[in-house]
């Protein structure tokens, strides 16, 4: 015995008049040469005439197997997938800007930035720093963080007010080392990241 199993395209067609059917397919009938046609409705010697002319496959009245469930399991996996992208398609359209200082944020001095900042220099008590993206600083801080960011690289002083999604931070946890400050399931997690940073 000899079997061989192909994947088959086919066209579904609800048969309502010879004279819509036989229009749209005198249009379309090219780009169905290579499927199957499946056409629902009363059989027609007309329209078997006119399929045949055309070297068109075709069945009456065939149920299709449907894949119901198997859609209805990708159906929840689609929609996360959406909100994802809903998610997503924002972010996109504001453009991801990095702003890298190198100068000291000396006393009195404030800096409101909306991307991101890396900063090459320390911030001096009472400079202080705004910041709705991550922040990233290089050297000592002893003035006044307020970030909204992904999260936040630092190294503060007992001096520092550091204040991370509108949670001020315990600075004990921040001094002698350059910590990650992040948001994990609405809680603020400290990583040491290294224990004595040189950057140079």
């Amino acid at each position: 015995m000899k079997t061989k199993q192909y994947s088959a395209k086919i066209f579904e067609i609800t048969l309502e008049d010879e004279e819509s059917f036989i229009s749209f397919f005198n249009k379309n009938h090219p780009l169905l040469q290579n499927n199957l046609i499946v056409i629902n409705g009363q059989e027609s010697e007309n329209i078997k005439r006119y399929l045949e002319d055309k070297n068109l496959k075709y069945l009456f009245n065939v149920e299709i197997p449907s894949y119901k469930k198997q859609k209805s399991n990708i159906e929840p996996i689609k929609q996360e997938l959406e909100q994802v992208k809903e998610k997503i398609e924002p972010q996109k359209k504001q453009k991801t800007n990095l702003k890298v200082i190198d100068k000291l944020v000396r006393s009195g001095q404030e800096i409101a930035i909306d991307g991101d900042l890396l900063l090459l220099n320390r911030v001096n008590s009472g400079g202080s720093i705004i910041i709705n993206g991550t922040l990233i600083v290089t050297q000592i801080v002893d003035g006044s963080i307020r970030c909204n960011g992904d999260f936040m690289m630092l190294q503060a002083s007992h001096k520092a007010n550091i204040v991370f999604h509108n949670v001020e931070v315990d600075n004990t946890f921040l001094q002698n080392k350059l910590n990650r400050v992040e948001l994990i399931n609405n809680e603020i997690v400290i990583t040491p990241v290294l224990k004595e940073t040189s950057w140079v």
